[in-house]
């Protein structure tokens, strides 16, 4: 069985539940993912799934690619990601991924990639408290000292400090799946997931143990 699948992030809503209160949720497109590839532990260490999706014109394809489609018999695709599975011989190259598959799930995990923020100090980054704010002090945003002066003479690994925010491979875990609508291809689910508007995510169903 495949466990996940990929889609973009249309944006977000809200829905009432039984109970008339109000519910925010995120619409995630998951067109059908085609599988392009299988992986077994005999040809390649491991079992595992490459599935494809997105829509391409097939001039746009180089050539190597175009020859690793034509290999396993499957139309291009936009995008290819792997998935690890539990046994590789029970899949086929062409066979599809569908919201279908989660119409009995109850929770999902969700990877995206966040929204950048640019290059943040340490209180917008890190969420420091930074110094009082009254006219005399000359300390307000800064990070404060960063390491010691004679011992051991240097800013040791892994401090927090300004830098470059966002853009980073998010999970949000155990995220209720709210409505699933085939016809349209719509997983919905209850909360914000990373990303902005169109950007790739992976639904993956939460709680089989895997690290993948």
């Amino acid at each position: 069985m495949i466990n996940a699948i990929y889609g973009k992030k249309i944006g977000m809503t809200q829905l009432f539940d039984e109970n008339d209160n109000v519910v925010a949720v995120t619409v995630i497109q998951a067109e059908p993912n085609t599988v392009c590839q299988v992986k077994t532990k005999e040809s390649d260490g491991y079992d595992a799934v490459q599935l494809g999706f997105g829509t391409i014109k097939e001039k746009k394809v180089n050539l190597p690619m175009k020859g690793h489609y034509q290999k396993y018999g499957v139309a291009p695709c936009r995008h290819l990601r792997e998935v690890r599975v539990e046994d590789g011989s029970e899949h086929n190259p062409g066979e599809q991924q569908t919201v279908a598959a989660f119409a009995d799930v109850k929770k999902v995990d969700v990877t995206g990639t966040s929204k950048g923020k640019g290059f943040a100090g340490v209180i917008r980054r890190h969420g420091f408290g930074g110094g009082p704010g009254g006219h005399g002090s000359h300390f307000h945003r800064a990070p404060g000292s960063i390491g010691m002066c004679a011992t051991p003479s240097r800013v040791l690994k892994g401090l927090r400090m300004p830098g470059h925010m966002g853009c980073d491979r998010v999970t949000v875990k155990n995220l209720e799946v709210v409505r699933i609508d085939e016809d349209l291809n719509l997983i919905l689910v209850k909360g914000a997931v990373p990303g902005g508007k169109n950007g790739i995510v992976r639904v993956r169903m939460a709680g089989d143990g895997k690290s993948w």
